[in-house]
Order: structure tokens, then C-alpha cells, then sequence
């Protein structure tokens, strides 16, 4: 692969960044949404305008887009690199759209899969009839932190330093790291979709944070910085005992799994003594607004497709999970939906029943054989 074509399937905060910074680096960059009103402005303007960061190598101007499309066939056959970006409720969708448009020498990318997002992809896929199943992989967070910011302008406030990314099966991740470089050196081999999985930061910075936040986010519409403002020092405390079921979720299955904290220093160079103050010393997160309501995807996508599956999984290998069951409820009782009906699970995932040397084997050769 001399030099990729890219289609970004996802018009929202991050699909919009993505595809502008991509068509702005020279590449040919197909976009595809589900909904047409997000692609007007769009179509109309045939590009994206880019706002850089701040004192940032990147460089803003309109990202001039090939093909503009609700339609995937329009638009997926001819790309290299299918780099879906959007909430990971929707990926059962996007594998069935794919499922009779896609070539089996295409890579998907999942940006990122949240927990069990190759998986869940991988089992929709072949649900749908898929007669010619791509490579499929996912990144363990998004690449960037940006926004929508205007009806055809997205703005990039920070890009991650390194961005784990795993292939199902393990053995294939090479390939796919090989294939990204070309436009994002950012992106390093992930041990597996497991590790990249467990490692899923949004749940702790997305559910929980929101919760503890309610009152004020509906007081002031998300009037305060995100994180900055959000994550207090007892709020980092409740986050850490999240962070130690993930943990322990990450033993049961025998992967390593990184701290949150750690995390914070290796994607944005963020250090601190506690979780509070490297938060608090992220530059990445300067700017970024609270949420203005709690029907938002930090709830409505982490809590059925983050934390759900992290507690069916750890469920399943025996760990027990109380602080992010009651996230769930709490949830569940703000918003007024049952996401325990929803959520992404063992099932879901297709690997109900599997012992942990048959899970391990499912990630890294591509199936799971016998016990």
C-alpha cells in the first residue's frame, strides 16, 4: 500500500476533524454519515475547514473532501482504509451497512472500539451475511480531542502522542499499524483488541465524571471546563475505584492493563503525584466544555457500550464489579432508560461461554477452537 484512501464514515466531533486533517495531509478522503442534514453544509462547501490547535505543527485551512455520501456503497468500495468514527452504539449498524459493500482487502478501524468494539463488529458482520470480511481492528482511544464547531468546521484542541491500536486476529496488527503510519505516526501496535478494550479510558473519564456532575451541567447547560473543573480531587478518588475494577477485569483474563494515570502521561505527556493533578496538568484539556445536558453520548454511548461489556466480561471470569454497577444504575435512573436491556455484552460480543485460553486464543489467531 504505496499511499491509502481513506473513507471516514461519521459526520460528528470526531469524523469531521478527521476527515479535514486527512484530506489537508494529501489524502483522498471519502465521508460518509448516516443522517443527510450533517453533510449539507458539507456538500455544499465539497471540504471541511480545520481550526489547528494553538502553537500546533498542524496546519488549518479547508480539508477538500472526494466524495460526500449517506450512501455507503457510493463511497466505501473504492477506500483502503475504513476509519469509522462514530458513538460505538451505531457499529452494528455500520457492519451491516458494510456488510454487502465491503472488500476483504480493506481494513476498518473502529476510532475508537470502546470495550468489545471488534468484537461486537466482528459478530455483527457475520450476522448481516458478510460474504467478504475485511480486517477489522480498533484503536484503545480517539486520536484526537476535537469538535464540531460549525455546520462544515471542526476544530482539533490536542493530538494524542500514542494511540494503542489492535487487529482481530492479534497476529495481523502489524499490517494495519504499517497502513495508518502512512498518515498518523501516532498509532503504535496494541497487544490485542482485549488489551486495547480494557484499556478504554472512557470509563473512567466519561460516565462517572457526568454523574458526579449532574446538578451542575443541568444548573449552568455545561457552563465549566470538563475536566478541569469537573474532576475535583474526591471526584478523582471515585475514579480511581473505577480504574481498580478495570484492573482487575484486565488480571482475570491475564493481560496487563494501564493505569489511568499512566495513560495520562504516555497520550499527553500529563504527570502528576495523584490522578487529580495529572488531570489537572493535561494542556489537552484546557477549553473543553462540560456537556449541556446529561443526554449526551458521554452517558448514552459509554454507559451500553464502555461499561456494560466491561462488567459483563469481568462478570463472566468472575470479578465482581460494584462501583461500576452502580454507575449503571445511577445512570440508568437520571436518564430514564434501562441500559442494562442495551448494553453490549458476552453475547453480543460472541464470546459467551469461552474460557479464558479460548478468549485469548479468539484475539490473537482469529478463533477461539476447541477447550
Amino acid at each position: 500500500m504505496v499511499k491509502p484512501t481513506f473513507c471516514v464514515l461519521g459526520a460528528g466531533h470526531g469524523g469531521t476533524a478527521m476527515a479535514a486533517h486527512l484530506a489537508l495531509m494529501g489524502f483522498d478522503v471519502n465521508l460518509w454519515n448516516r443522517s443527510p442534514e450533517r453533510l449539507q453544509a458539507i456538500k455544499e462547501l465539497g471540504a471541511i475547514e480545520l481550526l489547528p490547535p494553538d502553537d500546533s505543527h498542524i496546519e488549518g485551512g479547508l480539508g477538500q473532501l472526494r466524495k460526500i455520501s449517506t450512501d455507503c456503497a457510493e463511497v466505501v468500495p473504492e477506500a483502503d482504509i475504513l476509519m469509522v468514527v462514530i458513538p460505538a452504539t451505531g457499529h452494528s449498524h455500520v457492519a451491516e451497512c458494510l456488510a454487502q459493500c465491503v472488500r476483504k482487502e480493506q481494513i476498518v478501524v473502529l476510532n475508537p472500539g470502546r470495550t468489545g468494539g471488534a468484537l461486537t463488529f466482528r459478530h455483527s458482520l457475520r450476522a448481516a451475511g458478510c460474504q467478504s470480511e475485511p480486517l477489522i481492528a480498533e484503536t484503545q482511544t480517539f486520536v484526537y480531542a476535537s469538535r464540531v464547531v460549525g455546520p462544515a468546521q471542526a476544530k482539533i484542541f490536542a493530538v494524542k502522542y500514542s494511540v494503542p491500536v489492535a487487529a482481530l486476529p492479534g497476529y495481523r496488527t502489524g499490517e494495519v499499524v504499517t497502513a495508518l503510519r502512512h498518515a498518523y505516526p501516532q498509532f503504535v501496535p496494541g497487544t490485542n483488541v482485549l488489551r486495547t478494550s480494557i484499556d478504554n479510558v472512557a470509563v473512567m473519564f466519561h460516565p462517572a465524571v457526568m454523574l458526579v456532575n449532574a446538578a451542575r451541567i443541568e444548573d449552568t447547560h455545561g457552563d465549566f471546563e470538563y475536566y478541569l473543573q469537573g474532576v475535583t480531587p474526591s471526584v478523582a478518588t471515585y475514579l480511581e475505584a473505577v480504574d481498580n475494577e478495570r484492573i482487575a477485569v484486565a488480571d482475570a483474563i491475564g493481560i496487563g492493563a494501564t493505569r489511568v494515570r499512566t495513560w495520562l502521561y504516555v497520550s499527553y505527556d500529563a504527570a502528576g503525584r495523584d490522578l487529580y493533578e495529572a488531570v489537572q496538568s493535561n494542556p489537552g484539556y484546557k477549553g473543553i466544555m462540560a456537556p449541556q445536558s446529561l443526554a449526551h453520548r458521554y452517558i448514552l454511548e459509554d454507559v451500553p457500550t464502555s461499561l456494560i461489556p466491561m462488567i459483563s466480561l469481568g462478570e463472566q471470569y468472575g470479578v465482581e464489579m460494584p462501583t461500576m454497577r452502580s454507575i449503571v444504575h445511577f445512570a440508568s435512573l437520571l436518564v430514564g432508560q434501562d441500559f442494562w436491556s442495551i448494553g453490549r455484552t458476552v453475547e453480543t460480543m460472541g464470546i459467551k461461554g469461552l474460557s479464558v485460553r479460548q478468549l485469548r486464543r479468539l484475539v490473537s489467531e482469529g478463533e477461539p477452537g476447541e477447550e
